[in-house]
């Protein structure tokens, strides 16, 4: 099984940190999951622009190819102007919505007033039931003051909800596989 994390920003580093923080925690816990990070602050993403997936080219092809080839994701973004990342919301855009069918996310967002934890619930929640993704009951919000300067979490609830989240997208994937192997 392959989980994602996805940092769905092209700027900051908060967001990473929490995603790379999950990551290191389901490795650590359950090695026989490949773990990977996509970073899209280190990818040139073209725009959506309504044209086949498959026909675009360098790094919107191997961004495509990451996302489709996951088994479960954790997503992450800032939040600017109370709303996600438009670099978050092309992602989406490119990917075919069947590949995140039936597939499990946990969702992370980071930023600088506490009634941004809503954009999980208001925003990436029902992107996900439209993709008809499972949903990790949990989520991880992180405010500003939640952080070193140094871009350290410090904050326990904070790091509480990343070992849940953690163990819930695993445990939920987990059941998921073993209930499709059953089927077959």
């Amino acid at each position: 099984m392959k989980l994602l994390g996805i940092s769905g920003t092209i700027v900051g580093s908060k967001t990473g940190v929490v995603i790379k923080k999950i990551l290191d925690e389901v490795k650590a816990k359950y090695p026989d999951i490949d773990v990977e990070l996509l970073d899209l602050k280190d990818y040139e993403i073209q725009f959506c622009d309504g044209r086949d997936p498959s026909t675009y080219t360098g790094d919107t092809k191997r961004v495509i190819d990451i996302v489709s080839s996951a088994d479960f994701y954790v997503i992450g973004t800032p939040v600017f102007q109370g709303s996600i990342t438009g670099t978050l919301k092309n992602l989406f855009d490119l990917i075919p919505s069947n590949v995140f069918r039936n597939k499990v996310m946990g969702f992370v967002a980071t930023g600088g007033t506490y009634q941004h934890y809503l954009i999980i619930e208001n925003q990436l929640k029902p992107i996900a039931g439209y993709l008809r993704a499972f949903v990790a009951p949990g989520s991880v919000y992180a405010h500003d003051d939640h952080f070193t300067p140094h871009y350290d979490i410090i904050d326990k609830n904070v790091l509480e909800r990343i070992t849940n989240l953690s163990n819930e997208i695993v445990f939920m994937q987990k059941a998921l596989k073993e209930k499709n192997l059953s089927n077959a």
